[in-house]
C-alpha cells in the first residue's frame, strides 16, 4: 500500500501515486479466474413467476419448533438446549439452502429462501460462539467498520450459486433493494431481544403474505416494537435506522404503524404527529434461566 506524505499534497505527486495505485487495484481485482461478474442482487435479477418449486424447510421447522419458546407476544431461542445432532442438522440445512438456484423460484419463494438463510445462519453463528451476551460481541471481521462496531454482519459467512454473501448482503444488498417491502424488517431476526420475533416456523412462499403481516402486527403491537404512552411515542430503533423504508419521515413511520396497529394503539397513533424517541435491546434473545 502506498504511504501518503504531507509533501505529496503540496507538489501534486500524491495524485500520480493515487492514480497508479488505483490502476493497480483495478488490474488485480479484474484479473484471474476468481473474478466474478455476479453480485448479490444479480442472483435475483429474475424469478420464475409461474414456478411451483418450493424449498424444503422441514429441518428448519423442526429446529424452530423445538427450541423457539414463546413468552406472551415475544419469543426466545433455547441455545443452551440445542442437541449436537440438531447442530449438525442445522448446518446441513444451511448447506442445502446454499445449493438452491434462485432463478428456479418465484418471487415469494425467493424472499422465503433469503429470510430462512439469514435467520438459520444467525442461529448457527450464535451457537458457534455460545455462551455470549450479545451478537454484537461476536466480531468476525469483514472490514474496518465491523472492527469497531462488532457483530458478524459484514463477514462473508454463506453463499448462493457460488457467490459469497454476508448477512448484510442478504438484507441490504438483496432483500431491501430487490423486494422493496418494509416487512423484511419483521422477517429477519438478529438474535436480539429488541429484534422482531424469531418465529416458530420458517417462511414459505405459499403463505408468505400472511406470515409477514402476522410478524408485523406482532412486533408493532408489543412494547418491544412501539411504546405509545399518553405522554410520548417511542418506537424501535429499526424505524430510525431504516426510516427510508417506512416513508422517509415520522409521518411515514406512523402511517405504517397504523396499518398493523390494534386498539388501543391505533387510537393513540391517530393522535400522533411525530416520534419522540427510540429504543433497542441488544441482549441475546436467549431463554432466561
Amino acid at each position: 500500500m502506498f504511504t501518503l506524505k504531507s509533501t505529496d499534497l503540496r507538489n501534486g505527486a500524491f495524485f500520480m501515486t493515487f492514480l497508479r495505485w488505483g490502476l493497480l487495484c483495478i488490474a488485480f481485482t479484474s484479473a484471474g479466474p476468481q473474478a466474478r461478474a455476479e453480485g448479490p442482487a444479480d442472483l435475483f435479477s429474475r424469478a420464475a413467476d409461474s414456478s411451483r418449486v418450493a424449498v424444503d424447510n422441514s429441518a428448519w421447522n423442526d429446529i424452530l419448533g423445538k427450541y423457539v419458546k414463546r413468552h406472551g407476544s415475544t419469543t426466545s431461542f433455547d441455545y443452551k438446549a440445542v442437541l449436537p445432532e440438531d447442530r449438525q442438522r442445522l448446518k446441513r440445512y444451511i448447506s442445502q439452502l446454499e445449493t438452491v438456484d434462485p432463478a428456479t423460484l418465484n418471487r415469494a419463494e425467493q424472499f422465503a429462501l433469503l429470510a430462512n438463510l439469514y435467520n438459520s445462519k444467525t442461529v448457527d453463528i450464535i451457537l458457534d460462539h455460545y455462551p455470549v451476551a450479545s451478537i454484537k460481541n461476536i466480531s468476525l471481521g469483514g472490514g474496518l467498520v465491523a472492527t469497531f462496531t462488532g457483530g458478524p454482519w459484514k463477514k462473508k459467512v454463506t453463499k448462493l450459486r457460488g457467490v459469497d454473501l454476508s448477512l448484510d448482503d442478504i438484507e441490504h444488498g438483496i432483500l431491501r433493494p430487490v423486494f422493496h417491502d418494509p416487512r423484511v424488517h419483521y422477517a429477519l431476526n438478529c438474535a436480539s431481544i429488541g429484534c422482531p420475533n424469531l418465529q416458530a416456523e420458517g417462511f414459505e412462499g405459499a403463505k408468505l403474505e400472511a406470515q409477514l403481516d402476522a410478524a408485523a402486527r406482532e412486533f408493532i403491537n408489543d412494547a418491544h416494537g412501539v411504546d405509545a404512552s399518553e405522554q410520548a411515542l417511542r418506537v424501535s430503533e429499526i424505524y430510525r435506522w431504516f426510516k427510508e423504508d417506512f416513508g422517509g419521515n415520522d409521518n411515514g413511520v406512523i402511517t405504517h404503524l397504523r396499518t398493523y396497529a390494534s386498539e388501543p394503539l391505533a387510537k393513540r397513533l391517530s393522535r400522533s404527529k411525530s416520534i419522540d424517541g427510540f429504543f433497542y435491546d441488544w441482549k441475546l434473545n436467549d431463554v432466561a434461566r
